[in-house]
């Protein structure tokens, strides 16, 4: 009786209490962009949809952000973040995928598709649990947003560089969202960023290397973002060799 009385106070406080706006407004946004990309990849407008992942990509970067900045988390939040992130990084990427490749494989190219899904569910479940247990500093396994950007990636290179989807691209694609699948549920190490305070001081040579990296993106955005992803998804596999050899010698 005692319990349920706790709990009926503790839900009439988160009543009162009201859901924070601002970073469920970056949520909301992200949730959109990935929404906007599944109906593009049925409209058979892959490139909007691949730009869309990457939109979803960066609000879902700015809410964790915005509400640590301004004190405004909240369980809401965090849970509608999870919801969003499955959406935008779970069945969107895999439905894109399948639209655009793996549709024409018949039988293997919807199960890569959900593989993937199925990874991102998975992965996004362990996050939420193992959340006062890991090191901050690392990710357990490749971050989904990551694992969605390999795929929307390729797709934009592709589609950029008006190639083909001949056997080959069809391969590839199937080979990379089972690779983001597999890396995601793995116990990899991925460096997570964290620890990068956006309110320190740096010198002058650190704001004139964000300008050269803006330019350098610009420059061509399809490939350079996806190469940087793809960096980052072989990251993990160089920096566990290298924990692994480090513990040996």
């Amino acid at each position: 009786m005692a319990d349920y009385e706790r709990s009926r106070l503790l839900n009439a406080e988160i009543r009162r209490r009201g859901i924070y706006l601002l970073p469920n407004l970056f949520t909301t946004a992200a949730l959109f962009a990935g929404f906007y990309a599944i109906v593009q990849a049925m409209n058979q407008r892959f490139e909007q949809a691949a730009v869309g992942i990457f939109v979803a990509m960066v609000l879902d970067g700015l809410d964790g952000r915005v509400a640590r900045m301004t004190r405004t988390q909240s369980a809401f939040g965090a849970e509608y973040d999870s919801l969003s992130d499955m959406v935008c990084f779970g069945a969107a990427p895999a439905l894109i995928m399948y639209e655009w490749a793996l549709k024409s494989l018949g039988r293997l190219g919807w199960i890569a598709a959900f593989a993937y899904c199925a990874a991102a569910a998975l992965r996004l479940a362990r996050f939420n649990t193992n959340l006062e247990v890991v090191d901050k500093r690392y990710f357990q396994g490749l971050p989904s947003p990551a694992a969605a950007a390999l795929c929307a990636g390729l797709i934009w290179v592709i589609d950029d560089f008006q190639i083909e989807r001949a056997e080959v691209i069809t391969g590839i694609a199937c080979a990379i969202t089972v690779f983001a699948g597999i890396t995601m549920v793995s116990n990899l190490p991925f460096y997570s960023f964290k620890t990068f305070n956006l309110r320190r001081s740096v010198p002058f040579w650190g704001v004139l290397l964000i300008v050269l990296a803006m330019i350098v993106v610009s420059s061509n955005p399809p490939m350079i973002l996806f190469l940087l992803f793809v960096g980052y998804a072989f990251s993990g596999y160089f920096l566990w060799a290298w924990q692994r050899w480090h513990k040996s010698a």
